[in-house]
């Protein structure tokens, strides 16, 4: 019997590689290094994470491939080509953002976060959140899928002696365990029916399966996503959402927000795209009910959440993130339907980028007002401007950049990407609910936004803002108003396609 492996193209899975070599290596350091030299730990970590990213640049002259099949060099498990890329930046570029929350975070933590452990869960999970994109089988993905996840778990629940933080991790792992297990299940179907764990070779063999074996097949793709589409926190997978990112420190949260739901839709991509799109009917209109479902019942939950001491600023952003995954799932779901699947997926990958981009910020400001006030009421918020007005500028231009207005103009282009992307596959109805959710969002993205700009109940207090939290502030800043100059940066995707 032949192997059934080629050679290693080390520069094609150089990103991933290095996150999770790092990671090995800050591991290692921990037992080393005595309290009081930890914070090396985290700028060594954030080294790595730029390293990684950096390493995506000399896969651009073309598409790559390793763990190819011998005598079918098209038949690989790990593929950089365009899409990979992107979503690896997004990942990749999220886990730096986050690593750069963590330092601050990890300093004010007063050792209730052990730092060794924290960063080296970190990279592990970025590495396999960045293995994800890249894998072209079905056991491949499964594997990146838990090697991002088991580490999140961990991560939910680090905090030494906080039973929320215990409580949102258990109920995290538990809802997560049960989806994997339906998700092996499905993938099992599929193999069963098509002989084959390779998402092209099943996408041939799958239009061909026995007719006794149809329910067989069709039972299995829509097993298959369940995984995924709890990964992306779609309705009725998205209980564990409000609690775990309270309970969560929040850097956590904000990294589950975005680099959680990139691993998510990027498998959903995957196996939809390449691996069952002969069974478009049966997916196609599953997603498009999950749309519905995940954008109205996440902005109604965000609706609930009122500018008075009861309610937490973290619940809101987890509200909406559920909201925005809903969006995030009308051009899927739309690839079912539409002539050029492409580009219906390319409107995803925008949209995603531009979340990614401006709730990352917004979660960099929500920890320099945690700072002072620990339990980040929405309230806490009240008069941000006087006490420090270009944070209170920033957050209110990510606000609006989520809610699609000016001055935030490329949340508005993403968003007509999506309901474009919806009108042209036939969807008017998807269309419409989108439209009405949009207008749901305005109210609680407003509210929050002119609270940063009321009378402050009391004297407005002067912080010293760290160098890293800074600098991710800076970052998502930057990178919003550039891409709101420049929107075609990222739009380009929905016009172009991505595979």
């Amino acid at each position: 019997m032949s192997s059934l492996v080629q050679s290693v193209d080390w520069l094609a899975i150089a990103p991933p590689t290095l996150a999770a070599v790092v990671g090995l290596v800050v591991l290692v350091a921990d037992l080393f290094i005595g309290d009081a030299r930890k914070a090396v730990l985290g700028w060594v970590s954030v080294a790595g994470l730029a390293a990684s990213a950096l390493l995506l640049l000399p896969l651009l002259d073309g598409d790559r491939a390793t763990f190819c099949l011998t005598g079918d060099a098209d038949t690989c498990s790990y593929v950089a080509d365009r899409f990979t890329l992107v979503i690896q930046l997004l990942v990749l570029g999220g886990a730096l953002l986050v690593a750069l929350l963590s330092v601050t975070a990890l300093k004010d933590a007063n050792k209730e976060l052990p730092e060794g452990e924290y960063w080296f869960l970190l990279l592990s999970s970025a590495a396999g959140a960045a293995l994800l994109p890249a894998s072209r089988d079905l056991a491949t993905l499964i594997v990146a899928l838990e090697v991002a996840s088991l580490p999140a778990f961990a991560l939910v629940g680090i905090r030494r002696g906080d039973k929320k933080s215990s409580e949102a991790a258990l109920k995290f792992f538990l809802s997560s365990v049960t989806a994997t297990a339906v998700s092996l299940m499905g993938v099992s179907f599929v193999y069963a029916t098509t002989g084959s764990l390779y998402l092209t070779r099943i996408a041939d063999g799958i239009q061909h399966v026995d007719g006794q074996f149809h329910t067989l097949a069709q039972a299995g793709v829509v097993l298959t996503l369940v995984g995924f589409a709890f990964k992306t926190a779609a309705v009725p997978f998205h209980f564990w959402v409000p609690d775990t990112y309270v309970g969560a420190p929040l850097p956590i949260a904000a990294y589950l927000s975005v680099v959680g739901k990139a691993v998510g839709f990027s498998g959903l991509i995957l196996v939809t795209v390449i691996a069952f799109p002969s069974y478009a009917d049966v997916w196609g209109p599953a997603l498009a009910a999950l749309a519905a479902l995940t954008m109205t019942v996440g902005n109604v939950g965000a609706l609930r959440q009122r500018p008075t001491r009861a309610y937490s600023a973290v619940r809101l952003l987890a509200w909406s993130s559920v909201g925005q995954a809903g969006y995030l799932l009308v051009p899927i779901a739309a690839a079912a339907y539409s002539k050029d699947a492409e580009k219906a997926i390319g409107s995803t990958v925008a949209y995603a980028l531009m979340y990614a981009a401006v709730n990352l910020g917004a979660f960099a400001v929500a920890a320099l007002v945690a700072r002072r006030s620990p339990l980040n009421r929405i309230s806490d918020y009240r008069g941000l401007y006087a006490e420090s007005p270009l944070s209170a500028l920033v957050l209110g231009f990510f606000l609006l950049c989520l809610a699609g207005l000016p001055p935030g103009i490329i949340g508005l282009f993403a968003k007509v990407t999506v309901f474009s992307a919806a009108v042209d596959a036939g969807l008017g109805w998807l269309a419409v609910v989108m439209a009405v959710n949009v207008v749901i969002a305005l109210f609680y993205y407003l509210q929050w936004t002119t609270l940063l700009f009321r009378a402050p109940e009391g004297e407005p207090g002067t912080h010293r803002t760290p160098a890293p939290l800074t600098a991710a502030i800076a970052l998502t800043a930057v990178l919003g108003i550039v891409l709101s100059g420049a929107p075609q940066l990222i739009l380009r995707f929905s016009a172009t396609g991505l595979f």
